[in-house]
């Protein structure tokens, strides 16, 4: 007979509260980095009377650009023709998908673009799928933005298709990105299409300040939303994805339009009525189900790190 020692079986609990413990500071990164985007863009908002959307996200970029490339560290110099294109590509796709997504704020509210952009992701996700489910997510979602869409004599449809637009590069950075991790070492790749985007804002938003010169709070409110939007969610991201898989990441990004909608109720006054919150609902939850049931897992960076 064997005699173990009482304290033998030990580690096992104690590991799973470990693991336990890690996931649901995973959530938490997660929930507040979720949180902390939304309530940058709602900040953002706050300056576009004084400064405009092109010279906020001017300075968001200046500011991603300074946390990505101290964290990527990239080396462009010894990048080849093969590398430098998906990154060149990665750039535009940055600077264009949050001037679209700005601007949209600016006329349709928070809420509502943020849940069209969210079809980006969707959509790349759906692609190719033949399972019932997908197509019983993509049809859902297909209908519930016919009724946030809904054709009305106050409906924006520039600020729609500025939202769509975002929602177009988002699919595109999504493709890109994971084109420049497979030639690109670590966080390079995306580190130098920040920079590059970065170089590319500073005559444009150098134009935009110059002719709408910025106040002391609509700066601040400008850098506000390049620290809650980009360096705050960047470095959660990262410690949160080593606490929980992948798939719950996807999921809880899927959280972001809801986010949206409360904080541009809180901090905008922006209301959506009943039937557009049903219709944010439907397409978060096809987000959800879409991830929770893909058989092939995606590296979480498909969905997350836009800077």
């Amino acid at each position: 007979m064997v005699v173990r020692s009482s304290q033998e079986g030990a580690p096992g609990p104690v590991l799973a509260s470990k693991v336990g413990s890690g996931r649901a500071v995973g959530v938490s990164l997660m929930l507040g980095s979720g949180l902390s985007t939304q309530l940058g863009a709602a900040v953002a908002a706050l300056a576009f009377p004084v400064i405009g959307p092109v010279g906020v996200v001017a300075v968001r970029q200046w500011v991603a650009a300074v946390v990505l490339l101290g964290v990527g560290r990239p080396r462009p110099l010894s990048f080849t023709a093969a590398q430098w294109w998906p990154v060149l590509g990665l750039a535009a796709v940055f600077a264009t998908m949050n001037l679209a997504l700005y601007t949209a704020i600016e006329r349709i509210g928070l809420g509502l673009a943020v849940t069209l952009e969210f079809l980006g992701p969707l959509a790349v996700a759906l692609a190719g799928s033949r399972r019932r489910t997908d197509l019983a997510c993509a049809i859902a979602a297909g209908v519930a933005v016919v009724v946030l869409t809904r054709p009305q004599p106050s409906t924006d449809y520039l600020g729609i298709g500025l939202a769509l637009l975002a929602a177009v590069c988002w699919g595109c950075y999504i493709l890109l990105n994971r084109t420049v991790g497979e030639r690109l070492p670590g966080l390079e790749g995306s580190a130098a299409a920040a920079g590059v985007s970065a170089l590319v804002y500073l005559p444009v938003g150098g134009l935009a300040l110059w002719h709408h010169p910025p106040t002391l709070p609509a700066l601040a409110c400008a850098l506000a939303a390049g620290v809650l939007s980009s360096a705050v969610p960047f470095l959660s991201d990262l410690v949160a994805l080593r606490r929980v898989p992948t798939h719950y990441f996807g999921i809880f990004m899927s959280v972001n339009p809801v986010l949206a909608a409360l904080v541009g109720v809180v901090v905008l006054d922006q209301h959506l009525d009943v039937t557009s919150w049903a219709a944010v609902a439907v397409i978060v939850s096809a987000n959800a189900v879409t991830v929770t049931t893909t058989t092939t897992t995606r590296p979480a960076g498909d969905q997350t790190h836009r800077s």
